[in-house]
């Protein structure tokens, strides 16, 4: 996938002149020569030969430039098109993290394939840092995640807000009355792995209170959403989850919501793709298919 360098590339090529193509994009002239730098060590080789004063492709960079043109020019074409595109032509592939692949999508993607039977898609459930790398490798075309991660380099949308609550089995002596939050580090911890959302979230909150996870004598890590839920509705132990991942237990009374005195805590799930793909619009028309998804379903 191609980045804002790869146009400093073109206009170098177009003008000929690290000047003239500085003034075309409206950036300096340091400017031009360090995305061509970049570039240069991006792709392990030289671009341009300048050693006669005059700036000429080498032969790998007139193969980049062949490459750019063609995927800039498919862009332009995808611009100016996006609105006449049919969602049932769609094929993309995402991930999601855990609470959101397991419990939000399935609905969503049941839907759209109820209304656009010819819509393709591919979707890895994988934690927040691994669905990141990947996106960064370009192996997905974006991901919706519930971790925290750095919004600054990646091109962000809310997709929506969600409780993230504690929760016991029926049976637990807290079940049915308000608890202080240190009342709770008696009791087994139930954890998501190192790297997921859930856990980050979790640790984070411990820490606004001055906590920590060394606060509770007993925590277990697993892997599993579904066998966490199993062994905290056998009064295993509690957990902190999304309510959404939960909310059939929660309704069937399998578990129970823990009453923490002034706890009230939502985290974002967000919809994230990289920063200033030339696919955006595409990407966003995908999201608002899978947002009125979600609205049908809430």
């Amino acid at each position: 996938m191609l980045d804002f360098r790869h146009e400093t590339f073109l206009a170098l090529c177009s003008h000929g002149s690290f000047t003239k193509a500085a003034e075309h994009l409206h950036i300096t002239q340091p400017a031009v020569s360090q995305h061509i730098k970049f570039l240069e060590e991006y792709y392990d080789c030289k671009l341009f030969d300048t050693s006669n004063r005059k700036i000429q492709l080498t032969q790998q960079g007139k193969l980049l430039k062949e490459f750019a043109i063609t995927v800039f020019s498919d862009s332009q074409h995808l611009k100016e098109n996006i609105q006449t595109i049919k969602a049932e032509s769609l094929h993309f592939s995402f991930g999601a993290t855990l609470s959101i692949g397991e419990y939000v999508m399935p609905p969503i993607l049941s839907d759209l394939l109820t209304r656009h039977p010819e819509m393709t898609f591919h979707m890895t459930v994988a934690n927040t840092k691994s669905l990141l790398e990947q996106l960064n490798k370009g192996e997905l075309d974006f991901i919706l995640v519930e971790g925290l991660f750095d919004k600054s380099h990646y091109d962000t949308t809310l997709f929506s807000r969600e409780n993230f609550v504690p929760v016991c089995s029926p049976q637990a002596t807290f079940a049915k009355q308000e608890i202080p939050f240190e009342g709770l580090k008696n009791s087994r911890l139930i954890l998501r792995e190192h790297g997921s959302g859930t856990r980050e979230i979790f640790e984070h909150i411990l820490e606004d209170r001055n906590y920590s996870l060394d606060t509770f004598d007993k925590i277990i890590e697993i892997g599993n959403m579904a066998a966490i839920k199993h062994m905290v509705t056998k009064g295993l132990g509690i957990t902190f989850l999304f309510e959404v991942a939960a909310k059939q237990e929660i309704e069937s009374g399998e578990l129970s919501l823990i009453n923490i005195v002034d706890y009230a805590e939502q985290r974002e799930f967000n919809f994230v793709t990289l920063k200033n793909s030339f696919f955006r619009e595409q990407y966003q028309q995908i999201y608002h298919l899978l947002r009125q998804a979600f609205r049908l379903e809430c």
